[in-house]
């Protein structure tokens, strides 16, 4: 009997399927979201290097505080907003969007959406 793939197990298999084509160069990193269940996280990744070059999630001191649950589309939009506060800091302004094989709605969208308010361009 065929025993169905799990729903993350699915998502590994889109991520890699995105991941051939989704590429960080040193002047257009990628942006990279996960979701848990409890939090939500971000990256700003070169891939040339192979190093993180800037992080926000909803477990970071500055958002801790504020937000009472991590999981939810406010703190999706908060990190969003974080993310791209510090990624032009550092000079960064454009991205490549990696939704890692999570679907553009809800959650991945909010802080999508929020980082490019907030100046990001992808």
């Amino acid at each position: 009997m065929f025993n169905k793939p799990s729903r993350n197990e699915q998502r590994l298999k889109r991520h890699l399927r995105v991941r051939k084509k989704v590429y960080g160069t040193a002047e257009r990193p990628r942006l990279n979201v996960y979701r848990s269940e409890k939090h939500i996280y971000a990256q700003i990744i070169n891939d040339d290097l192979g190093t993180t070059l800037v992080s926000a999630s909803s477990i970071d001191k500055e958002l801790k505080d504020t937000l009472k649950v991590g999981s939810n589309k406010e703190a999706a939009k908060a990190v969003g907003q974080l993310i791209a506060k510090r990624a032009l800091e550092k000079g960064i302004k454009d991205v490549v969007f990696d939704r890692g094989g999570y679907i553009y709605h809800g959650r991945v969208k909010e802080l999508a959406e929020a980082a490019r308010e907030s100046g990001l361009n992808f």
